[in-house]
């Protein structure tokens, strides 16, 4: 981390860190993370959620098809401009497949290794996307458990891989008539299942609060946006800067408070207040290593931002 002042203070008048937000503040840029179900597309199980909740705004990154069960996050509020980023997310998947006859394990292993690394791989006719040849990484893919005719295997892959293609692929190879009758996501990008709620947990915690009044629940569901950025560098800035910002107002150097050392330039920031609110994301001009010798100019230009204009007030006068 580099600091440029650390005598400047937060108003504590203005903005509030993720944690004090409110369950509506929390509504209006944050996300849940879904076990989705054997059946609904994944539009459904959105469109369900956005009506109980009775939100305008809310969608989801990473689909899984209809028969696909596990991870894929709600994107609530503002938190929706970061599907793309979801989207991007490498992805974990647990698949069931069946072949009409019994493989041996140790040809079963032997023939999994060859799928390991890039590896071309076209959407099947059933998904839910374009059909488009192209090629995806596969980062680790190996056999769990074997019974018979049976096989579980795990898959560590690049966003955007279709497992039903790599079975088809594996049948071929084989020469052997598989097919896939189980796909789990436990993982996507760094949100697993152990964080994750089911649609029933989702509706126990939305009538707590509509017929109790307690909101603690369903507050504890969702996660701040500020949880989506986790991997992109921290550029922290000033109060009067967020002003600015906020209205979509380059960053300029008097405004920087402190960096963090990944940062690059030319590449993507996550623009921080100092209480920690995610302003915007910004592609940073200059290096960081030139920061410190520059007293004015443009340090980065906000390319999505996050934060209510009102939030904080204006440092200057027309």
């Amino acid at each position: 981390m580099i600091t440029f002042d650390d005598e400047i203070q937060t108003n504590p008048k203005y903005g509030k860190s993720p944690e004090e937000r409110s369950l509506e503040e929390r509504l209006k840029r944050g996300f849940m993370i879904l076990d989705k179900t054997n059946g609904p597309t994944s539009h459904q199980v959105t469109a369900w959620a956005r009506e109980m909740l009775g939100l305008d705004k809310l969608g989801h990154g990473g689909t899984l098809d209809p028969f696909a069960t596990g991870v894929l996050l709600l994107l609530s509020g503002k938190a929706m401009k970061l599907a793309p980023t979801v989207l991007a997310h490498d992805k974990t998947y647990v698949a069931v497949v069946k072949f009409q006859e019994e493989v041996d394990e140790s040809t079963l292993r032997d023939t999994l290794s060859h799928f390991s690394g890039t590896i071309y791989n076209v959407p099947p006719e059933i998904s839910a996307v374009k059909v488009q040849v192209r090629t995806r990484n596969i980062y680790k893919i190996e056999l769990l458990e074997s019974d018979h005719n049976h096989a579980l295997i795990h898959v560590e892959c690049e966003s955007g891989t279709y497992i039903r293609t790599l079975v088809n692929d594996l049948s071929l190879w084989l020469n052997v008539p598989a097919k896939l009758v189980e796909l789990r996501r436990p993982k996507s990008g760094r949100y697993q299942l152990n964080h994750s709620i089911t649609m029933q947990q989702l509706a126990d915690a939305y009538w707590r609060w509509q017929e109790l009044g307690d909101a603690s629940v369903l507050k504890s569901l969702i996660y701040p946006i500020e949880w989506l950025v986790k991997g992109l560098p921290k550029l922290v800035i000033k109060d009067s800067a967020v002003a600015a910002v906020s209205r979509g107002a380059p960053l300029m150097r008097p405004g920087l408070v402190s960096i963090e050392d990944e940062a690059k330039q030319n590449h993507d920031v996550a623009i921080m207040s100092m209480k920690n609110e995610l302003v915007a994301i910004g592609k940073l001009l200059v290096s960081p290593s030139d920061l410190p010798s520059m007293i004015s100019g443009e340090v980065s230009i906000p390319k999505q931002v996050f934060i209510d204009e009102d939030t904080y007030p204006k440092g200057w006068v027309r």
